[in-house]
C-alpha cells in the first residue's frame, strides 16, 4: 500500500482564484481517449523577476498533520486543507481552514478518513481526487465548500489512486503521477465537472508524490518518487493542448515529497527530500515555466518534507509537514525578502534621534510638567509636580484605569479604563480630567504612524480595534490568534507592529497599513511576553518576559528570535534613555532596573530600590534625568535618578498604580502607551 513512513502536510483544502497550485498529491488512470480541454482566451503574463523568499510564522494548525491535499481560498485569503496522516501516522478526514486570522477546523467532514489526496479549486469550491485511508487507493472526487466544510462524491477517477499531485487550468483539473497499491502511474487525468476523468498524457517514467503547479499555461511538474526507488530530478512541462510532457530544467538534486506553488508567473519548489525517509531539505528553487530557468529563491526555517503549499495574497502559505522530528502543525508563510527596506532598515542612525533630552515640540512645549499614575484597583488619577515630588491633584476614572496614554498630536492624554469601558481625557496644559469617551475594553492604546487611527488594545475581548483618533469611531477590529494581547511597538517604518500576548506566549506580526496578521511567534512553553521595544538602530525588537525573568531580542523583519539577557525576576516595563544608549528594563518581582547596553546587548548595571519595592511602568523624564516608575504592588511611584540609580523619591499614591505616564516628553509624535515617541 501507500508508504506511511514520509511527510507532514495539514489537513485540508485549499483553494483559489488564480490558475495555478494545489497542494502535492495527483490522480490514477487508465488509458483512454484524450479530454478536449478549452484554453484561456487571453495569455498569461510572462513571469516576474525571481524573488527571494523568507518564512514569517504564521500560527499552529489544532493538531500535527503531513500529506494533506491542499488548495487555495477565493482571493487568496487563505488555504484549505483536507485530510492527511496525524502525528500518529493515522488517516484523518478532517477539513481545516487557514487564513491570517488562524487555524479553524470545519464542522464538515470528508466521507472517509485518507491521506496522500491531490486537491484544486474550481470556482468556489474544492475538489479532492483519490487519495488512501491506509488499506486500499481510493478512486472518489470529492466536492468540498470551504465555507461550510460539506463533502460528497460527485465523480471518479479512471482507477483508485493515492501519491498523486492536481493542479487547476482554465476550469480544468489535472491529476499527475500516483499509486495504485501495486504500480506508479505515468498519467496525467483530466477532469471538470460534470464530465468523465480522462487520460490526456502521459509521463516520460512513472512517477509519485512529485511537486505539480500550473503557471504560463502549462502544468509544471518536479521530482517525485520513480518506481527503482530513486528521486527524479526533472523538471517537466505539460501543454494542454499539445498532449505530450517535454523536459523543461533538471533540479540542483534529485526531490520526491516536496510541495509547489505559484507566485507571479514562476513556480516555486519547496522543501522535499531525497529518496530514503527522513531526509528532509529546506530547499527553496524558482523555476520559469516558459524557459526552464531555474534559481535558488531561500531557505525554510526547518527541512520539510510532505507539506502543503498554497499562494495566498502576499506570499505563498505552507502548512503542516514532516520534519526531523516527525510531523509538525505549523503554519508559515514565504514572504520575499525585500532589499531595498534591509537596506533603510540598517541605515536607520537613530529611530530616538528627536527624543533627545529637552527636545520638546508643538504642543508639548505649553503642558504642564505633570507625573500622571492611574490607580489601577482604587479607579482613580493621582497627578504628581515632578519639581516637589507632591501629589497635586487626584480625580476619579471608570474601572480599572490601565494606562495613561499622550495622543498622537500631543494635544491630549487619555486615560483607559479597562472594565470602565472608556477613555477620560486629560488637559496637559492644566492637568485637569475633561470628557469620557465610550471605548470597549481599552486596557491599551496606540496610534498608527501618521496618526489616522488608534489602535485600542481589547485584551479580554482578544482583538485590536482601529478606531479613528480623534472621534474613535470603530474602523475595523482584528481578531488576534493569541490570549492576552498587551503591549506594541512599531518597526523603524511603521510599515508593521509587534504586539505581545500574555497568556498564550506569543507575538503578533500585523501589517499596520493592511489592518491584517502577518505571522506569530512563540517564544516558549510559558512564557509571558509584556512591554515591546525597538531598538534605536531599528534592527531589534526588546520583548520582556515576566516568566522568564529577562528580556527576548526579537528580528521582527524575519519574525525570529535571536537570543535573550537575563534581568531579574519578573521582567516588565521598557524604557529607552534620552541618549539611546541604554533600556531600562523594570524587574517587579526582585525590585530591580536592569541597564541593557544597546550597542553590547548585554546588562551593564542593575539598580536596586532600597527597601524592596515592584517597579512596573513609567518612563523618563523629558530632560533624561529621572526614571519614574510605579510600584505595583506597593501603593508607591518611585524617582530613580539615571546618573547612578540613586532613589530620589518614594510617593505614596491609590491602590495599583499601573501605566505611568511622564509629561511633556520629547518627540515629533506619539504612537501611544505611556509615551512611544519617536
Amino acid at each position: 500500500m501507500m508508504e506511511v513512513v514520509r511527510r507532514a502536510a495539514p489537513l485540508l483544502v485549499a483553494v483559489l482564484a488564480v490558475s495555478g497550485c494545489s497542494g502535492s498529491h495527483p490522480s490514477a488512470g487508465t488509458t483512454t481517449r484524450p479530454a478536449t480541454v478549452r484554453r484561456s482566451a487571453r495569455p498569461a503574463p510572462p513571469p516576474r523577476r525571481p524573488e527571494r523568499l523568507a518564512a514569517v510564522p504564521a500560527g499552529t494548525l489544532p493538531a500535527a498533520v503531513q500529506d494533506a491535499a491542499a488548495a487555495p481560498l477565493p482571493g487568496g485569503r487563505g488555504v484549505a486543507l483536507a485530510g492527511g496522516l496525524t502525528a500518529a501516522d493515522v488517516s484523518t478526514d478532517g477539513i481545516v481552514v487557514v487564513s491570517p486570522a488562524g487555524a479553524q477546523a470545519r464542522p464538515g467532514r470528508l466521507p472517509g478518513a485518507l491521506h496522500d489526496a491531490a486537491a484544486v479549486r474550481l470556482g468556489p469550491l474544492v475538489y479532492l481526487f483519490g487519495g488512501g485511508d491506509g488499506v486500499r487507493q481510493l478512486d472518489s472526487i470529492v466536492r468540498i465548500d470551504p465555507v461550510t466544510g460539506a463533502a460528497e462524491a460527485v465523480a471518479r477517477l479512471p482507477a483508485p489512486s493515492s501519491d498523486q499531485a492536481a493542479a487547476a487550468l482554465g476550469g480544468t483539473a489535472y491529476v499527475v503521477g500516483g499509486y495504485t497499491g501495486s504500480a506508479w502511474l505515468d498519467t496525467i487525468v483530466a477532469w471538470r465537472p460534470g464530465s468523465a476523468a480522462r487520460v490526456v498524457a502521459r509521463l516520460p517514467t512513472p512517477l509519485r508524490y512529485a511537486a505539480v503547479a500550473a503557471a504560463g499555461g502549462r502544468i509544471v511538474i518536479a521530482g517525485g518518487s520513480r518506481p527503482d526507488g530513486t528521486a527524479s530530478d526533472a523538471v517537466l512541462s505539460f501543454a494542454p493542448g499539445q498532449h505530450r510532457v517535454k523536459l523543461l530544467a533538471r533540479l540542483a538534486a534529485p526531490t520526491t515529497h516536496a510541495a509547489a506553488a505559484v507566485r507571479r508567473g514562476l513556480v516555486y519548489v519547496i522543501g522535499g527530500r531525497g529518496a530514503t525517509p527522513e531526509t528532509p531539505t529546506t530547499r527553496i528553487v524558482s523555476v520559469d515555466p516558459r524557459t526552464g530557468r531555474m534559481r535558488a529563491a531561500g531557505r525554510l526555517p526547518q527541512p520539510l518534507s510532505d507539506l502543503a503549499a498554497v499562494p495566498v495574497r502576499d506570499g505563498i502559505m505552507l502548512a503542516g509537514g514532516r520534519g526531523p522530528a516527525g510531523t509538525v502543525a505549523t503554519v508559515a508563510e514565504l514572504q520575499p525578502v525585500r532589499a531595498p527596506h534591509a537596506r533603510a532598515m540598517q541605515a536607520t542612525a537613530n529611530v530616538y534621534a528627536a527624543d533627545g533630552p529637552a527636545m520638546l515640540r508643538g504642543p508639548a512645549r505649553t503642558a504642564l510638567p505633570r507625573i500622571y499614575v492611574p490607580n489601577s484597583d482604587s479607579d482613580s488619577v493621582d497627578v504628581i509636580d515632578p519639581r516637589t515630588f507632591r501629589i497635586v491633584g487626584h480625580f476619579p476614572v471608570g474601572g480599572l484605569p490601565q494606562h495613561v496614554v499622550p495622543s498622537y498630536d500631543l494635544r491630549t492624554l487619555f486615560v483607559t479604563n479597562d472594565t470602565g469601558n472608556s477613555l477620560t481625557t486629560i488637559d496637559p496644559r492644566t492637568g485637569r480630567p475633561g470628557r469620557t469617551i465610550p471605548v470597549q475594553d481599552p486596557y491599551n492604546m496606540y496610534f498608527t504612524p501618521g496618526g489616522r487611527y488608534a489602535i485600542v488594545v481589547a485584551e479580554r475581548m482578544a482583538r485590536l480595534d482601529f478606531r479613528d483618533a480623534h472621534s474613535f469611531r470603530l474602523h475595523r477590529s482584528l481578531p488576534m490568534p493569541c490570549r492576552g494581547v498587551d503591549h506594541i511597538d512599531f518597526a523603524a517604518d511603521g510599515s508593521y507592529l509587534l504586539a505581545s500576548c500574555e497568556f498564550s506566549g506569543q507575538l503578533v506580526k500585523i501589517d499596520v497599513a493592511g489592518e491584517r496578521v502577518l505571522g506569530t511567534l512563540t517564544l516558549r512553553a510559558g512564557a509571558a511576553p509584556q512591554d515591546v521595544k525597538l531598538s534605536p538602530d531599528g534592527r531589534v525588537f526588546y520583548v520582556a518576559d515576566m516568566n522568564a525573568n529577562g528580556v527576548w531580542l526579537v528580528d521582527g523583519a524575519r519574525l525570529r528570535v535571536l537570543g535573550f539577557v537575563a534581568t531579574g525576576r519578573g521582567a516588565h516595563g521598557l524604557y529607552v534613555s534620552r541618549d539611546a544608549r541604554y533600556l531600562y528594563v523594570t524587574n517587579r518581582g526582585a525590585g530591580t532596573i536592569s541597564l541593557i547596553s544597546f550597542r553590547t546587548r548585554r546588562v551593564v548595571r542593575t539598580w536596586h530600590i532600597p527597601g524592596g519595592g515592584s517597579p512596573d511602568m513609567g518612563n523618563v523624564s523629558a530632560d533624561g534625568k529621572v526614571l519614574w516608575l510605579t510600584g505595583r504592588w506597593s501603593r508607591e511611584v518611585y524617582a530613580i535618578s539615571t546618573s547612578d540609580g540613586r532613589l530620589l523619591a518614594r510617593i505614596p499614591v491609590g491602590a495599583g498604580p499601573h501605566g505611568l505616564c511622564v509629561w511633556p516628553q520629547p518627540g515629533r509624535y506619539s504612537l501611544g502607551h505611556t509615551g512611544i515617541m519617536r
